[in-house]
């Protein structure tokens, strides 16, 4: 039953919805509507989008955004024993391990995007969660929908999401989690200083040998082949992967955000080796892709020049925060970084196969493979 004087509404494009009501609901976040405007005109193939919002007297209070696809339950499973079991089993019964999937919060951000407009109190939230999580399972079995899901709910905010969603009874495991590095003030030679000696030492010998040229764009459109080869050789090295991104991605988000994205592209000599897609918000630089030639990611120290050219840039533009994203977690922890947990939760509308996924999750838990995610859910409990 939702409060009193609410409506919930689910539509099937960001523009049913103004740009400045959304961005209302994320102050200083650089992934506002046209973040997700950009992910609708060119986002990952095989994505349906929606975006739901509760209005009160036809302003939204909360917004979230959400996507529909077909999921197969191999897909986010790390590699190894598991993985090519339930591959195999997939391949055998696809009509029964590729679930209808409807999610909150969307494939190509790290955290689900909840927002509330700044004059909502806190007590208020976990309600109008509860409108919107009607709203979100009326609008999954009209879908046909079999699983439900919300896609990496960050643990800072899990206060108004953790009560509704227990209640309803969904399900959680840990995700992907996010690393953010706290950049001090002094530059990089600061930064350097933080690092252990060793470390410091090493990262000074690849600065000192890297002959690269970098450059800064907001118009990419006469390398885009070029950026989509260096993507592709990146995605192939991924072992987790969920969404695989269309080379019009990255002009699309570039033409939309042309004050908060940049495309940073690194070349030896003529020929352009990595690519590097940022976004500039308030306080903190988000790394989101990268893309480097498979051949001589080495030979250049291909990611630790562009680590370090990043946190320089924070510096330049006093953003005391860089964050890195979701993969390569163990040289990031070694280059300070610290993880923040993201939660993902489940829920099938069958009684039966929910408690399937329940024992399947235990199984395939991210920190039963990885020593670092292990080691934070320890921190953390």
């Amino acid at each position: 039953m939702r409060p009193s004087g609410l409506l919930p509404q689910v539509f099937e494009s960001i523009d049913a919805i103004d740009p400045v009501a959304w961005d209302r609901c994320f102050p200083g976040d650089p992934e506002g509507w046209a973040f997700y405007k950009a992910i609708e005109d060119a986002g990952p193939p095989g994505f349906q989008w929606r975006y739901l919002a509760i209005l009160e007297a036809g302003v939204p209070l909360a917004v979230v955004p959400a996507f529909l696809t077909e999921y197969r339950l191999d897909t986010t499973v790390p590699p190894g024993s598991m993985k090519r079991l339930l591959a195999a089993l997939t391949a055998a019964l696809p009509s029964v391990l590729t679930l209808r999937l409807a999610s909150l919060g969307s494939p190509v951000a790290e955290t689900c995007h909840l927002g509330f407009v700044p004059e909502v109190p806190d007590e208020r939230k976990p309600f109008l969660v509860q409108a919107l999580l009607a709203a979100f399972e009326g609008m999954a079995a009209q879908e046909g929908c079999s699983l439900l899901g919300v896609k990496d709910v960050p643990d800072a905010g899990l206060a108004p999401w953790h009560g509704p969603l227990a209640e309803r009874g969904f399900q959680r495991m840990p995700g992907l989690p996010t690393a953010t590095l706290a950049v001090p003030a002094g530059g990089l030679d600061a930064y350097l200083a933080t690092l252990s000696r060793a470390t410091r030492k090493d990262m000074r010998r690849k600065l000192r040998d890297a002959t690269l040229r970098i450059e800064h764009r907001q118009s990419v459109d006469d390398v885009l082949p070029r950026i989509a080869d260096l993507y592709e050789q990146t995605f192939a090295r991924g072992d987790l992967t969920f969404e695989r991104l269309p080379p019009a991605y990255f002009a699309a988000v570039l033409a939309r955000m042309p004050t908060a994205a940049t495309m940073i592209l690194y070349w030896a000599d003529d020929d352009l080796v990595a690519f590097n897609l940022v976004l500039e918000g308030e306080g903190r630089l988000i790394d989101k892709y990268v893309g480097m030639d498979n051949g001589t990611v080495r030979q250049h120290n291909l990611y630790f020049v562009s680590w370090l050219h990043n946190v320089a840039l924070c510096s330049e533009c006093d953003l005391p925060v860089y964050q890195s994203g979701q993969s390569f977690y163990a040289p990031k922890v070694r280059l300070g970084s610290r993880l923040s947990i993201n939660w993902l939760y489940f829920r099938h509308r069958n009684t039966f196969a929910n408690y399937v996924l329940g024992l399947v999750a235990k199984l395939v838990r991210l920190d039963r493979f990885d020593p670092e995610i292990a080691r934070l859910m320890e921190e953390t409990r």
